[in-house]
């Protein structure tokens, strides 16, 4: 039996790496690996009301209150709700297992928003609907980093599942490996980036025809819905969910960690509040621009120029055998991310900042998924859903922040303001994520007894 070890050489050479027949990593590949469509049906199901809840609170507030700034508000305390509740919940899931937190979750969320629905329709007051906006943002099911988790289990070698062989290797029952081709996970990152952004582009405009079209409180009303249903059907899925209760080689429990104990995951959630900067300012600061120059039915398509270039560069990102290591192309990407937004606050053209924000959006891709692809080796799989949702958390808070900011700049100054708050923010990420860099290598010992498992992980961190 070989010793323990972890490879963490900048970038392995050519001679240190044996030549092997493993084919180019792509899509196709990974959506063949077993029991993945098991879970990646639901999972997008079940996300799709994440991306209505923002909006459809914004349009119900500013229907029943007559003020964007009281509905923004409202919006706002959801999202830091989220942002602050959604780790816990990840660890809960981690160690009682994901379904046991998603049942009751997606029944509290349903009621929280049916409660947010009625006291604004009755006209209640600020207060009451600020109190509602708690629960609500505190409940919202945590989909995306439970399907990164399950991913992370069937590519990385960790046990999932709860008595069916979910990876390519031989045997099953209860607590096997799956031995999954863990080449793949920058790929399975990227899918999730693209699902997530997919989602985005879908989930606004179909809240936004709900509420114009229906009622304004049909976009909530479908949310809740959507959330109880498609919680429900993931939650079925027990198959592929990670398992509790890992055991190391000699029989005994692994030691629970908090994720954000790893230094490596406090360095990415600082950077991706970052990434929350452009998703927030960019929001409210083409919302501004629109309305300056007269034309707020061109704000749907900006944005949508935007998010399309996120999700072209997400799926490119997918089918690319990088050549670099994580560390090294999560500091390009951000400056690459903090070079394009540098530019906004001068753009005053509709094509030109069409264009800018394509490049923009490409740039958002690169950096986002690689910061989740870090996750696998720095954090043990017993903490895994935890890191995933402070990553999440993260961008929300950054998000929630940043629509407040940009907001009152644009209010004070006019757009171009507004635009300020995605360079500053990608900015002071990019340079923590320098200043840090080195916190992103994976703790050797830590990580090898974290897998469990006997061979070497030759595992590249820069």
């Amino acid at each position: 039996m070989s010793h323990n070890t972890v490879d963490t050489t900048e970038d392995a050479t050519p001679a240190a790496t044996p030549p092997t027949e493993t084919p180019r990593p792509g899509y196709g590949r990974l959506l063949r690996t077993p029991g993945a469509w098991s879970f990646l049906l639901p999972g997008f199901a079940a996300r799709q009301p994440f991306a209505m809840l923002t909006i459809g609170i914004v349009l119900l507030v500013q229907h029943t209150t007559g003020s964007y700034g009281s509905a923004g508000a409202v919006a706002a305390v959801t999202g830091v709700s989220m942002a602050l509740f959604a780790p816990q919940g990840g660890k809960l899931a981690d160690r009682f297992g994901q379904r046991a937190v998603l049942v009751p979750g997606v029944l509290l969320h349903t009621a929280a928003v049916t409660a947010l629905i009625v006291l604004s329709l009755v006209g209640a007051p600020l207060w009451a609907l600020f109190l509602a906006a708690v629960p609500t943002g505190a409940s919202v099911p945590q989909i995306g980093p439970m399907v990164r988790s399950r991913w992370a289990a069937l590519l990385g070698g960790s046990p999932s599942g709860s008595g069916s062989s979910t990876g390519s290797s031989s045997g099953g029952g209860p607590g096997s490996h799956s031995r999954g081709d863990a080449s793949l996970l920058p790929t399975a990152a990227a899918f999730e980036s693209v699902t997530d952004e997919f989602t985005f582009v879908i989930g606004p405009v179909l809240a936004t025809a709900l509420c114009t079209g229906v009622h304004p409180a049909a976009g909530l009303i479908a949310e809740a819905v959507l959330t109880l249903a498609g919680g429900l059907l993931f939650a079925a899925q027990r198959g592929t969910q990670p398992k509790t209760g890992r055991r190391g080689e000699g029989g005994s429990a692994e030691p629970r960690v908090s994720a954000l104990s790893v230094p490596g995951v406090r360095v990415l959630a600082i950077s991706f509040l970052g990434i929350g900067s452009v998703f927030g300012g960019m929001q409210v600061s083409l919302t501004a621009f629109s309305e300056e120059i007269g034309n707020p039915g061109v704000n749907g398509l900006l944005y949508g120029v935007f998010a399309a270039g996120n999700m072209l560069a997400g799926i490119v990102c997918g089918a690319v055998a990088w050549k670099i290591g994580p560390r090294r192309r999560l500091v390009v990407g951000y400056a690459g991310l903090t070079l394009a937004a540098s530019a906004l606050w001068a753009v005053h053209s509709v094509p030109l900042l069409a264009g800018l924000g394509l490049l923009v959006g490409l740039c958002i891709a690169p950096a986002l998924i690689t910061g989740y692809t870090l996750v696998e080796p720095l954090v043990p799989a017993s903490a895994r859903t935890e890191a995933f949702t402070w990553l999440t958390g993260a961008v929300a808070l950054g998000q929630a922040a940043a629509v407040t900011v940009a907001g009152q700049l644009a209010d004070a100054h006019g757009a171009s303001a507004g635009f300020l708050v995605p360079l500053v923010g990608t900015a002071l990420a990019l340079v923590t994520l320098i200043a840090l860099r080195s916190r992103l290598a994976p703790n050797a010992s830590g990580r090898v007894a974290a897998r469990g498992m006997s061979h070497r992980l030759p595992v590249t961190v820069d």
